[in-house]
């Protein structure tokens, strides 16, 4: 197999232009390139009658010469050939070819052709021609391969690589399935399989082809993730006994629901193993993370190991801190923030409290697993808004213990299917009852119409002292856009100086710098703004207990997911919130998808339903930072999902580890995506 994961410009055909393309996108080697499937295809087996050709569009078309004409200039110097022709039913057709003499001299009076080539309408003439058309007698595949577009690198041009790929693929043949699970579950042989997706001689053979694929793509994440676990299964150098944790119950300002009861002691009997904890907290806006992050954190600090927790943005992590220190510093353990706003002064104080032990729970960014930053005894590393990292950093942060415990939390409900695949090197614990005292948060979906009145209804709830968020989808106005979407800077200017005209404005989107968009928040956050005009920056991470009223522009652009995600920046005390979804264009489907929402606040089952209107993409294209992607598995093909999770339990049933000489390929496999994406814990 060594031929297939060298350098991709060992391939003949590979100038170094187009070596520079291939690494731009990602194709380092021949087996990249194997993988590197087509967007569509072009069946040139059928020619139509030409009456029967899709105006403006390409056709498969049999023409016969009846005349050929001598060629003329067009103003701007360039050469035109035409002739004319017949189909099989005899309908007159136009060829017009541009610049192109060989193609021309190849054809014969009196021969017939199949061509490919775009059929238009020639008014002057009253007949059909077909422009610039392409030969199609020598055609090596009826059915022809055609591959993202990225500038410089043309379908024709990877498809010539493609096939000194497969050469070499048929030279070093390799399987990575046993027969016993292909015959199973009818799958493709594997070196068949690529042959027919890039090659194929039938359309049934594409789709059986791109099967195979998409099993290996969700068996490949499946057992990658399983390895991740199992490696992950060695003595921890910090085992823990069990404590009374009353003390820290008796200093909370609240009681504990009976899922943070259940999720704790979960958390506390994985900690109290040899082997390190990897546990996923997964709980919906507000249903109380942080306090059994804290317990977690106590459990640690008694004893005597330390513990940190990453969230992914400093105002985030001011919160943590905040919080934390509130539940924590009265029963004497120390609490400190280590994030890029420090000056160099509080950092060095901060890493020599840290390194020293006196520093027994730190909160902060990406700063606490920089390599400046060496912890005395590392316990527990949690980290928050996981997707946001990556399996790639945490396990950056778990290096700087002795194979701590790990804890991760998330504030975006996913089905467990998807859950498998996300998280499927972690246990799962789930915090499915809100707090005591929280109000479901009121929300109504309005159509433009209604709008004054929305912001009418804010305008009250501002005059009670409280603030607002407004949800644009846009940064700045685009000409371009199908309709008009509500942008940021242009609904800012125009609403500062109509409705809100009285009230103090701002703005926030993910083109301003870190720096402005932490400054921006902390002055909503200390009420120094009362309505912040926003992109989707604030899904995540941001909360300000004051603010009542989210109203979301052209909400129906928005996946239900996140439109849960950001009503979930209200209601987050006492008070009574609410959540206005305003529509201009929407679909009698997006009606349906907005009331669900209004009908229900359980993250869950709005997941379930995101899932099955549109499909895993919200989900796993962040929510698997750093792992493989998905190129062809659909994680809505629950029979697939289901076969797949037999095939791991035989891999983990036979060979746990994968190192049984004849899954050798299929081990290879899984090590070399994983690296190739951040992750190097599997060998």
């Amino acid at each position: 197999m060594e031929k297939l994961f060298l350098s991709i410009d060992h391939l003949k055909s590979v100038s170094k232009t187009r070596f520079k393309i291939y690494q731009k996108i990602g194709v380092l080697t021949p087996y990249d390139l194997l993988y590197y499937l087509p967007r569509s295809y072009k069946d040139y087996r059928e020619p139509v009658a030409a009456a029967d050709a899709v105006m403006d569009m390409q056709n498969v078309v049999r023409l016969t010469i009846t005349a050929k004409k001598n060629p003329v200039y067009s103003s701007r110097g360039m050469q035109i050939f035409r002739a004319d022709a017949v189909d099989d039913d005899g309908t007159e057709v136009g060829i017009v070819i541009f610049n192109q003499r060989f193609t021309f001299q190849a054809l014969q009076l009196g021969k017939s052709y199949v061509m490919y080539g775009k059929i238009v309408s020639n008014q002057n003439e009253n007949r059909l021609n077909i422009q610039n058309p392409q030969l199609l007698k020598d055609m090596e595949n009826p059915i022809e391969a055609v591959y993202p577009q990225t500038a410089g690198l043309t379908s024709p041009m990877v498809r010539t690589n493609m096939k000194e790929c497969l050469q070499i693929l048929d030279e070093l043949p390799f399987e990575t399935l046993p027969a016993v699970l292909r015959n199973r579950f009818q799958l493709m042989a594997l070196p068949k399989a690529l042959h027919a997706v890039h090659q194929p001689e039938t359309l049934e053979q594409i789709e059986e082809a791109k099967h195979r694929i998409a099993f290996e793509e969700l068996l490949r994440l499946q057992l990658g993730l399983h390895l991740l676990k199992y490696k992950a299964q060695k003595k921890t150098e910090y085992p823990m006994q069990m404590i009374d944790l009353q003390p820290f119950l008796d200093h909370l300002p609240f009681s504990l629901t009976a899922a943070q009861k259940k999720a704790v002691q979960e958390i506390l009997a994985d900690m109290s193993g040899d082997s390190p904890m990897n546990r996923l907290l997964q709980g919906d806006v507000g249903s109380g993370k942080t306090a059994v992050a804290a317990a977690a954190c106590y459990f640690c600090a008694r004893n005597g190991c330390q513990s940190v927790l990453m969230a992914p943005t400093e105002i985030l992590a001011e919160q943590h801190y905040k919080t934390l220190t509130g539940f924590l510093e009265s029963l004497n353990i120390r609490v400190a923030l280590l994030t890029g706003a420090l000056t160099a002064k509080q950092k060095k104080t901060v890493c020599a409290e840290i390194a020293d032990g006196s520093a027994q729970v730190i909160v902060g960014t990406h700063a606490v697993f920089q390599k400046a930053v060496a912890y005395h005894k590392l316990g527990l590393v949690i980290t928050d808004e996981q997707h946001r990292f990556g399996v790639a950093q945490r396990n950056a942060l778990a290096e700087k213990g002795g194979a701590p415990h790990k804890l991760v939390m998330s504030a975006t409900p996913i089905p467990r299917t998807l859950a498998l695949m996300v998280y499927g090197d972690l246990e799962v614990s789930v915090l499915d009852v809100m707090p005591n005292g929280r109000l479901p948060v009121k929300t109504f979906a309005v159509t433009g119409k209604l709008r004054q009145r929305a912001v009418n209804f804010m305008i009250q709830e501002l005059r009670q002292g409280r603030q607002a968020y407004i949800v644009c989808p846009a940064i700045e106005e685009n000409a371009d856009s199908d309709f008009e979407l509500k942008a940021v800077t242009a609904y800012a200017e125009q609403i500062k100086k109509t409705m809100l005209q009285n009230w103090h404005v701002d703005i926030l989107h993910g083109q301003m710098s870190a720096q402005e968009k932490e400054e921006t928040m902390k002055k909503f956050h200390h009420h120094e703004i009362d309505v912040l005009i926003c992109t989707t920056v604030v899904e995540v991470g941001v909360d300000v207990p004051n603010a009542t009223v989210m109203m979301i522009e052209d909400a129906e652009r928005f996946g239900l997911s996140q439109l849960h995600q950001l009503r979930g920046r209200v209601g987050r005390n006492s008070l009574q919130s609410y959540c206005i979804l305003v529509t201009e264009h929407a679909t009698e489907e997006a009606r349906e998808r907005l009331k669900r929402l209004c009908s229900t606040t359980d993250g869950f089952q709005i997941a379930e339903a995101d899932l099955q209107l549109r499909g895993p993409g919200d989900f796993f294209g962040s929510m698997q930072h750093g792992l493989p992607p998905l190129k062809l598995a659909k994680l809505t093909d629950t029979k697939m999902l289901h076969d797949v999770q037999e095939a791991v339990q035989y891999f983990i049933s036979a060979d746990p580890e994968l190192q049984k000489s004849e899954h050798h390929a299929l081990y290879m496999d899984i090590l070399y995506l994983f690296s190739k994406y951040g992750i190097n814990g599997l060998n």
